[in-house]
């Protein structure tokens, strides 16, 4: 394993927490949706940005590109909304502990079934363990929530 990868994407999970810390309150100041749509745009614009500054890449016409792989456009909103929704009555912790259990737990789905033209990995009591810890993780994080 590149440890480089693995610390990026660590960070990135800090964003995650960090934006889902951010979403609750802006939603409830401004509304949920417009709270996605704010998030959304300033994506937007800071990669329309970086885009324009930066060398351009190969472009395939829009056509060529196989429709089911847009679909992750639609479910980034979902995921924000769903977000903005829950981390001011869950917390951003729990919210992030759910997150990740759906992530790891259909991240091995498709790891298994080798879905999205994705290869096959194979799944083994460690991995299996894992998920049971991170379910784990979730059912004390929520208790220790109600004490």
């Amino acid at each position: 394993m590149n440890v480089i990868y693995i610390l990026l994407i660590v960070v990135a999970g800090m964003g995650l927490s960090f934006e889902a810390g951010l979403l609750g309150p802006l939603g409830e100041q401004v509304g949920h949706l417009w709270a996605t749509l704010s998030i959304f745009g300033v994506g937007t614009a800071l990669l329309w940005l970086i885009r324009h500054f930066t060398p351009h890449g190969k472009f395939t016409d829009w056509n060529s590109i196989p429709k089911w792989q847009l679909i992750g456009g639609l479910l980034g909103p979902i995921y924000v909304v769903a977000l903005t929704l829950s981390t001011p009555i869950l917390g951003v912790a729990m919210s992030m502990i759910c997150v990740l259990l759906g992530q790891v737990t259909k991240s091995f789905a498709i790891d298994y079934f080798g879905w999205f033209a994705m290869p096959k990995q194979t799944t083994n009591p460690l991995r299996v363990l894992s998920l049971v810890f991170i379910f784990l993780a979730l059912c004390f994080v929520y208790l220790g929530a109600q004490s």
